[in-house]
C-alpha cells in the first residue's frame, strides 16, 4: 500500500510577517492569503530492507536511516527525517519502521511560495494517511509548525502550515501561545475569477534564504524598533482592509491596499528589497501594473502584480524579457489531501 498527500503552495496577499514570533505573541498578527494549484507532494510505502529510505525527487537527494537509531535532523532531506523522527516519537511509541518516504514540490526553496513549511505539510499528512493518525487541519498544521521551527529550528512564521493544510481564502490571527484562528472566506465567484485574470506572477529567478530577513525582522521587535513595529502594524491592518477588499470585490481598494502593504513591508527589514526588485517593479509599473509585492518574506523568489486584466498580456510580455519567468495559476479552495494506491 502506498499513501499519498498533496498540499497546496501559498501567495501571501497582506499581513505577512506578523505571524513570526515575538511580534504575534505580543500584539497579535493578522494575514490575509489563498492558495494556488501547485503543490509539494509526499509519499509513504513499506521499504524492502531494515531501514528507512527518504528521497527528494526533485533535487535528487537520497538519504537512509538504520531503524532502531537516533534519527539525524540534518542535511538536505531534514524536512522528511524530521517528520519520521516525529511520528515514530509521539504516534508509534518510538518504534521505527521501515519504510520509503519520497516527496517533490512544483516550486524551488526560496520562492516566496511557502515551499518548504507546505512541504513539511505534505510529509505530515502523508504519514497521517498511512497510519490512520486521528489528526484534522489544525492538528497537522499545528504538527508541522513544531517540525519544522521548534525542532529543526528553521526561522519563520505560522501561515504557511495553515494555508496547506486549509486551502482557499482564509483570514489568518496569530496569537500567544500559538493560538492560531483561521477564518475561511466565502468569495464569490466572480471576485475569484477577476482576481486570477488581475493577478500576474514573476520569478525573479532570485531564491532567497528567509531566514535571515525573518532573524532581522523578529531583532527588530525584540529591541522595540519604534519603525519596524509601526511598519508591523500597518500591515496587519492592511490584512484586515485586504479582507475586505476580496469579500466586497472592492478591486481598486484592493490594489491601494496591496501597494501599501509592500511599502510597509520594506520598512521592517533592510533586505526584503533590493535593485533587481526595484527595478522589476518599475519595468511593471511601465507597463500596466498598478500594485506589486514580494510573496513571501522578501528578497527575490516571487513577485505578483495587479493590473486590470486587459493589461495582464502587456505586463507578462514585459517580465517574459527580464530573465525570470511567469508562472500560470488558478487558485485552489481544498487543503492539503491525502489517499491510498493498493
Amino acid at each position: 500500500m502506498i499513501a499519498r498527500a498533496r498540499a497546496p503552495l501559498r501567495l501571501g496577499l497582506a499581513g505577512g510577517g506578523t505571524d513570526v514570533s515575538p511580534y504575534c505573541d505580543r500584539f497579535g498578527g493578522h494575514v490575509m492569503n489563498v492558495t494556488i494549484d501547485r503543490y509539494a507532494y509526499a509519499s509513504v510505502t513499506a521499504a524492502g530492507d531494515s531501514r528507512a529510505c527518504f528521497e527528494a525527487l526533485d533535487f535528487g537527494g537520497i538519504d537512509h536511516h538504520a531503524c532502531g537509531g537516533t534519527v539525524g535532523l540534518d542535511g538536505p532531506l531534514k524536512l522528511a527525517r524530521g517528520v519520521y523522527a516525529r511520528v515514530c516519537r509521539d504516534y508509534l511509541d518510538g518504534r521505527q519502521p521501515a519504510l520509503h518516504v519520497r516527496s517533490y514540490s512544483d516550486a524551488p526553496p526560496g520562492s516566496g511560495l511557502g515551499s518548504s513549511s507546505t512541504m513539511v505539510v505534505a510529509l505530515v499528512q502523508a504519514f497521517v494517511e498511512y497510519f490512520s493518525l486521528p489528526l484534522g487541519e489544525y492538528e497537522v498544521a499545528h504538527l508541522a509548525y513544531d517540525i519544522e521551527r521548534r525542532e529543526l529550528g528553521l526561522a519563520g512564521g505560522k501561515q504557511d502550515q495553515y494555508a496547506a493544510a486549509f486551502g482557499g481564502f482564509n483570514f489568518m490571527e496569530f496569537y500567544e501561545g500559538n493560538r492560531v484562528i483561521v477564518n475561511p472566506l466565502r468569495v464569490k465567484d466572480w471576485i475569484r475569477a477577476e482576481l486570477e485574470a488581475s493577478l500576474v506572477l514573476y520569478f525573479t529567478g532570485l531564491s532567497r534564504a528567509s531566514a535571515d530577513i525573518i532573524d532581522q525582522q523578529s531583532r527588530n521587535v525584540a529591541e522595540s524598533n519604534p519603525e519596524s513595529i509601526e511598519a508591523m502594524h500597518r500591515l496587519k491592518q492592511e490584512a484586515i482592509a485586504m479582507k475586505e477588499c476580496v469579500l466586497k470585490g472592492d478591486l481598486l481598494r484592493l490594489e491601494s491596499t496591496m501597494q501599501a502593504g509592500w511599502q510597509a513591508k520594506k520598512q521592517t527589514a533592510q533586505s526584503i528589497s533590493n535593485p533587481l526588485i526595484e527595478r522589476i517593479e518599475r519595468i511593471a509599473f511601465s507597463n500596466g501594473a498598478r500594485a506589486a509585492k514580494v510573496s513571501g518574506a522578501g528578497g527575490g523568489g516571487f513577485m505578483m502584480f495587479l493590473a486590470r486584466p486587459e493589461d495582464t498580456l502587456r505586463l507578462r510580455r514585459a517580465l517574459a524579457v527580464e530573465g525570470g519567468s511567469l508562472l500560470d495559476f488558478h487558485f485552489t479552495q481544498r487543503g492539503a489531501m491525502s489517499w491510498r494506491v493498493s
